[in-house]
């Protein structure tokens, strides 16, 4: 049974660690008919050279699974933009003394943070046709970022970023 709860308890944090994605899209857009693309000639992601750079190399590799190349003269331009801030942590424990007697109460209570704030990497990738100048396809996902992550912790970040942005694509109908 201990066994049991533990499992339950890694369950749940490890889960709290996953990046989150939302979607959307275009309902009137084939997305069969996209199987080409190019980075956005004005690519500037907000990220530092190098984190940008692992971005790319994920990106790419990413794609290429979705069935996508890269080409001169391409279907869509990939987009990337992102922004760090840090998440308020509301979670705390409370401890409280009270008493009462016959016809009163009196009562002290506090709250004890259970977790520091954390920093939170919000990455936005957008799908732009390239014949209509249109957005077709978004994808934000948010996930916790160490600034302080060796390169292959990086590395390995951007790549479960990438992975989970393009779970989405093409959409489901």
């Amino acid at each position: 049974m201990k066994l049991i709860k533990l499992l339950f308890v890694f369950a749940l944090l490890s889960s709290c660690n996953a990046p989150k994605a939302i979607y959307d899209y275009d309902d009137t857009v084939n997305f069969n008919t996209y199987n080409t693309y190019q980075l956005f000639p004005d690519f500037q992601s907000g990220l530092s050279q190098l984190d940008e750079t692992r971005l790319i190399t994920s990106l790419k590799n990413g794609m290429e699974v979705q069935g996508l190349s890269n080409s001169e003269e391409p279907g869509i331009y990939v987009n990337v933009y992102s922004r760090e801030f840090m998440d308020q942590n509301r979670s705390n424990v409370g401890i409280g003394i009270g008493g009462g007697g016959r016809h009163g109460g009196v009562g002290v209570s506090g709250g004890i943070p259970m977790e520091n704030n954390s920093v939170v990497l919000e990455v936005t990738i957008d799908f732009i046709d390239v014949a209509e100048d249109s957005l077709v396809w978004q994808s934000v996902v948010e996930s916790k970022f160490n600034p302080n992550a060796s390169p292959e912790q990086r590395r390995a970040m951007f790549d479960k970023i990438v992975k989970k942005a393009l779970e989405g694509y093409p959409p489901k109908e």
